[in-house]
């Protein structure tokens, strides 16, 4: 399969995708992480794009625009995902990336990219599933580009643009 015939799949913050090899996920990161997973014998592969560690706090049964924007709550849609293409998660192999520092220069705070690489972490281990790789936290943002047919993701990091305050806000040189 050439990747001219690839799906490319784009995951915004709070989503996920499960599929096969016909896609191709891609998605951009900053303090938020993505997790892949994927069976290397079924070629099924999963990624998530959690803004928030822990469990989301809903307010009615009806289902969110974002359902994966808390860890907890994206790890749970990707193992019911792999479940229903009948994928042992213990046969998969896990991938992390993000929690970027967005802001480098503010140390008030235990950084939101940091709890969130960490959370990622304590539930793929809570799932039995083996992480083979990883690239987390560091300063700016990641582009990730996940080829399911071949359990490739490429992830390339950039750094913040000089002159940017904690604050967001362009500073003067």
């Amino acid at each position: 399969m050439t990747d001219a015939k690839l799906i490319d799949i784009f995951l915004m913050p709070g989503d996920y995708f499960v599929g096969d090899g016909r896609y191709r996920v891609r998605t951009l990161l900053g303090s938020c992480v993505s997790v892949t997973l994927w069976h290397p014998a079924l070629r099924i592969g999963a990624m998530s794009h959690f803004l928030l560690p822990g469990h989301g706090r809903r307010k009615s049964d009806r289902p969110s625009d974002k359902p994966g924007m808390y860890g907890a709550d994206a790890m749970q849609l990707l193992v019911e995902g792999m479940a229903q293409h009948g994928v042992p998660l213990v046969q998969c192999q896990g991938k992390i990336f993000g929690g970027g520092a967005m802001f480098p220069r503010s140390d008030k705070v235990r950084d939101i990219g940091m709890q969130n690489g960490d959370y990622a972490r304590s539930m793929l281990q809570q799932h039995g599933i083996h992480v083979v790789s990883e690239s987390l936290f560091g300063e700016g943002h990641r582009q990730l580009i996940f080829t399911i047919r071949n359990g490739e993701v490429l992830s390339r990091q950039v750094p913040p643009e000089p002159g940017w305050s904690n604050a967001g806000a362009r500073t003067q040189a």
